[in-house]
């Protein structure tokens, strides 16, 4: 029906393989909306409202070689949401950032009192599997809604299930309110399976039993393809129409050596105090 946001699905074996299916059909699916980011004569995003499903996420290849961004930035990506590196950034009073999704997810301030909502999860999981309750939510009601940059991602819910192999797998969602489907999406996905695996290997911990990061999904009420890269995402389509599989992802020991040059980083800026 004319009016309506097209509601998509994709599912891929790994993270690269998914990421990969759901820009392109974003694209080819997506409706032509404005967004608040807009400059004169911009196209219009390309949008939709977005399952994109994970089956195996630490399964190999676990990198797509077009994500917009360097192997030394997603490994300091990744420990911005699993350790909260730069949550001492967060200083809203100086004009600096509002949140980070490991500060509202670690260390959620409501009434006087610091929640840990990961913790929550674990501990919850670890008395019941199948609990319906382990949830960790960002957004701040009395915070966000006038905020530029308010968070995207919403929610991150977990449950474990035993599969027919007699082993337990972590199953994780989460709910973006909207989603960069091109330059932000994959590493958004890629450090929130990190996560993912910090929480099966802690309830392991406490369980005494395996867990196994299991399929992943990102719902996405907005996931667009923002006009004002239109040209970039073009060239990345013609990279896919022309370079097999194997030479559009790499493998986790290949990006290691990079991984390793971002730590560094993060190593030099706590010795000077960044």
């Amino acid at each position: 029906m004319d009016g309506n946001i097209p509601v998509l699905r994709v599912e891929g074996e790994t993270l690269p393989e998914a990421w990969e299916k759901a820009v392109i059909t974003a694209w080819e699916q997506g409706v032509d909306i404005k967004t608040e980011y807009d400059k004169p004569g911009d196209p219009a995003s390309k949008d939709c409202t977005m399952m994109l499903v994970v089956n195996d996420p630490f399964k190999e290849p676990r990198i797509h070689r077009a994500f917009p961004g360097g192997l030394e930035d997603l490994e300091t990506y990744r420990q911005e949401v699993v350790d909260g590196i730069h949550d001492h950034w967060i200083k809203p009073e100086e004009g600096k950032w509002t949140y980070t999704y490991h500060e509202r997810f670690f260390d959620y301030k409501i009434e006087g009192r610091s929640v840990d909502q990961i913790n929550y999860i674990i501990e919850k999981l670890s008395q019941s599997f199948y609990s319906r309750r382990a949830q960790a939510m960002t957004w701040n009601p009395l915070k966000d809604p006038p905020s530029y940059d308010p968070p995207c991602l919403q929610m991150l819910w977990a449950r474990v299930q035993e599969g027919k192999d007699g082993k337990n797998y972590l199953n994780v969602n989460t709910i973006w309110r909207s989603n960069d489907a091109y330059k932000a999406a994959f590493m958004n996905i890629f450090a929130l399976t990190e996560l993912q695996r910090v929480i099966a290997a802690k309830i392991s911990e406490k369980t005494g039993k395996i867990i196994i990061p299991g399929r992943y999904v990102h719902f996405a009420n907005s996931f667009h393809i923002y006009g004002s890269y239109f040209k970039d995402f073009k060239n990345f389509l013609e990279t896919v129409k022309n370079r097999k599989w194997e030479e559009r992802v790499w493998n986790t020991e290949f990006a290691e050596p990079f991984f390793e040059i971002g730590r560094e980083k993060i190593r030099e800026e706590k010795r000077k105090g960044i």
